[in-house]
């Protein structure tokens, strides 16, 4: 995975270009209304929506898996520490964050690494602490137009499977914690295949176990 990433950024460099993700913003204010001020960032890329954290007096730190998205994070937003690591493995992390913001990454793993990513996430983070997490929902376009692997689960390149999720599957990856919200928001693109907008799905949870 590390490879096909580090192709895009050396190929396409700020691939989402600089503004933040709209769910960034939203987050962010559910962040400032729970007394989130120490945030985990998985799969933080270059840097775009991390910066709007730190610039809010958020202590964030990043992990990512390409080196080269690393050094442009560091550039952008050298507020913000940043790991170049697997968020399949956070058990380098000694620290623990009051919340976790993460743009589209869940949803680049088969069921069995989601289940471990989500794992990984909730012993990150502390007792009532926040989790924010975007995903693609299955009224994107490109649902269903590649080969199947999983349960809508679906494989346009190879190594780079896509899940797409409806509202009842989000919340059963979450069913063992408190949801506090879930919604649908239209996120607008452009990365050289012209303006596009990705309908994805958000949900917020609190890490308080049953």
């Amino acid at each position: 995975m590390n490879e096909y990433w580090d192709k895009r950024y050396r190929a396409e460099g700020r691939i989402w270009g600089e503004s933040p993700s709209l769910t960034a913003e939203h987050a962010l204010e559910l962040f400032q209304l729970n007394n989130v001020w120490k945030v985990l960032v998985p799969g933080s890329g270059y840097g775009r929506n991390t910066r709007l954290f730190s610039k809010s007096g958020i202590d964030v730190t990043g992990i990512e898996i390409s080196p080269i998205a690393c050094k442009m994070a560091q550039e952008s937003d050298p507020n913000t520490r940043v790991y170049n690591a697997s968020i399949l493995d956070m058990s380098f992390l000694s620290e623990i964050y009051d919340g976790i913001y993460c743009f589209n990454v869940l949803h680049l793993f088969r069921e069995e690494d989601r289940k471990l990513f989500i794992k990984q996430c909730i012993d990150r983070v502390k007792n009532n602490g926040l989790m924010f997490f975007t995903v693609f929902s299955e009224k994107e376009e490109s649902c269903g137009r590649s080969r199947e692997v999983e349960k809508n689960t679906f494989e346009s390149k190879a190594g780079r499977p896509v899940h797409y999720f409806t509202d009842g599957d989000l919340r059963e990856h979450f069913k063992d914690i408190e949801i506090l919200e879930t919604g649908i928001m239209e996120d607008p693109e452009d990365h050289g295949e012209g303006p596009h907008t990705h309908i994805l799905r958000y949900i917020c949870v609190k890490v308080n176990l049953k």
